[in-house]
């Protein structure tokens, strides 16, 4: 059975936990209290499981040989044994900080026994001896995947995808000894490729030192997450990659736009994908007094944060929206700073459609602290920026058009072997089908060999983003096949027009299916709240 077989039948699960009440968003939190009781039992070889063996009483033995009432009973009080260390008693019956950490505040939702006999029932019928030779980690990672797959979750707008973490840590090449921070850590999927990298090239460690093994478990990677639900899936998915962390995990708890992240010390490497959007409140998630730039905008205070993390010479790639690169006012400030203490060496424009949140416009800012020449440097340390634009014509990724490795591999070869960007580099890319693409008329064009025009590959120098762009990152010079011309819209008032009577047209249809459905009193009610902001509205 292949790890994706074993995935789906994961998967297939939340059936059950849908007929319990439990809706989507709650389903891989709810699986994995479970799943990872079970996992435990079956990895047997993994090191950091050795050393974090569940107390008795808290086992898959102590689980899958009762039913009825008394194993929902039973499992409730596994929960709290293994999320506050003690029984319902007080009585001690563990001190493992990072299993306390993993269940803390779990509790189930689920409220038939027959269901979580059929989710046990369903875990021991799996063949665990297939998911071992991939690896239990594996496993969990595509499960979390699969979740982000499935839009009715919500969850994958906070993932990145698998083939982009392991381009850029391909791309960064992180190395043994190296501290490795992820400020918004999600479920830490770029910390466990960067360990799987350096384990793939250090014979799974076996090439270090005892001292070296025992950095690399325990102090080369440190993520930072707010979301306690999101911080409970990366301590998981950390321990069964085999990476142990400090006494409180990997993944910390808190915000690094507070006092967690001000507290952490500097890194040689930090790979990460900030939340979009702005704070809540305005500025009072943001509550950093260390910043130079004050600001609302999540990614610009990351940003900041990020590069004032590095140590002189550290590297970082970070993924970022397009309103980042052409945000006037504290963005250009912001962008000023990071050119002047950083070499700003490449740009990877991402296409549309590879986020599960659609229509999000994204570009990976790969960045270096200093210069090679002088790693303190803090002024004018960006000489030119190389722009790969992998989004003009390219397909619609999603479920049916996967966005995978072969697609980043043109940009990979282009960046060269030198992680800090100072591979020799030539302009001219024309991977799928660049030379067929309309040239934009831009100031990007201007003064160019014509036939680089239309190469995905392009360097501009510091001084014309400075002049021609007013510091502006949103470089661009190809243009879209499905681009629309301005000049050719209709008036302002024509277009707005068109988009009420389309919103009218689909109220109606929703007013109807909502009646149709039975919800005849809910669909009174938004229809008066329609009423009270806009006056009597017939849908």
């Amino acid at each position: 059975m292949s790890n994706n077989e074993i995935v789906q039948k994961l998967w297939n699960l939340c059936d059950v936990l849908r007929d319990d009440g439990i809706n989507y968003s709650d389903y891989v939190t709810e699986l994995v209290l479970l799943l990872f009781i079970k996992m435990v039992h079956e990895n047997t070889e993994a090191e950091t499981l050795d050393k974090h063996i569940l107390p008795e009483g808290c086992r898959w033995s102590d689980l899958n040989s009762k039913s009825g009432l008394n194993l929902l009973n039973d499992y409730k009080q596994i929960l709290l044994k293994l999320s506050t260390g003690k029984d319902a008693e007080g009585k001690l019956v563990h001190a493992d900080p990072l299993i306390t950490a993993i269940y803390a505040d779990a509790q189930t939702r689920l409220r038939e026994p027959r269901h979580l006999e059929q989710l046990i029932r369903s875990l021991d019928q799996i063949d665990w001896f297939s998911a071992q030779k991939d690896g239990l980690g594996d496993l969990y990672e595509g499960l979390l995947e699969k979740n982000a797959g499935e839009t009715k979750s919500g969850a994958g707008q906070y993932f990145t995808p698998r083939a982009l973490i392991n381009s850029m840590v391909r791309c960064i090449k992180p190395q043994p000894g190296e501290v490795i921070q992820d400020p918004a850590a999600g479920t830490a999927g770029f910390l466990i490729a960067a360990d799987q990298y350096i384990k793939a090239n250090t014979d799974d460690l076996y090439d270090l030192s005892d001292k070296e093994r025992s950095f690399q478990k325990n102090k080369a990677f440190i993520g930072v997450e707010l979301v306690p639900s999101t911080r409970r899936l990366a301590l998981m998915n950390c321990l069964l990659h085999g990476m142990e962390g400090d006494e409180k995990g990997v993944v910390h708890q808190g915000n690094a736009l507070g006092q967690a992240g001000q507290a952490l010390a500097k890194a040689d490497i930090i790979l990460a994908n900030p939340p979009f959007g702005t704070a809540k409140g305005g500025e009072a998630s943001i509550t950093r007094d260390d910043l130079t730039y004050s600001t609302s905008n999540k990614q610009l205070a990351f940003l900041q944060h990020i590069y004032r993390n590095l140590k002189p010479g550290g590297r970082a790639a970070v993924v970022l929206p397009d309103n980042v690169l052409f945000e006037a006012g504290v963005g250009a400030d912001v962008r000023r700073d990071l050119m002047n203490k950083c070499n700003l060496h490449t740009i990877l424009r991402l296409p549309t459609g590879i986020f599960y949140a659609q229509g999000v416009k994204t570009n990976v800012l790969f960045f270096t602290k200093g210069t090679d020449a002088d790693k303190y440097q803090e002024e004018n340390c960006t000489e030119n920026v190389w722009v790969y634009d992998l989004r003009t014509n390219m397909p619609s990724f999603g479920k049916r058009t996967p966005f995978t490795g072969q697609h980043l591999k043109p940009f990979e070869d282009v960046f060269g072997d030198d992680p800090r960007g100072g591979s020799p580099r030539t302009e001219g890319e024309w991977s799928f089908n660049a030379s067929e693409i309309d040239v934009a008329e831009s100031e990007e064009n201007q003064d160019i060999d014509q036939h680089l025009t239309t190469s995905r590959w392009r360097q501009f120098s510091r001084e014309w983003i400075r002049s021609a762009k007013s510091d502006s990152l949103d470089i661009s010079w190809l243009k879209d096949k499905d681009s629309i011309d301005a000049d050719s819209l209709p008036e302002p008032d024509v277009l707005a027009a068109e988009a009420m009577s389309e919103l009218v047209q689909a109220l109606g249809e929703l007013d109807a299916l909502m009646r149709e459905l039975g919800a005849g009193d809910e669909a009174d009610a938004q229809r008066t709240l329609l009423n009270e902001v806009f006056g009597e509205v017939k849908a």
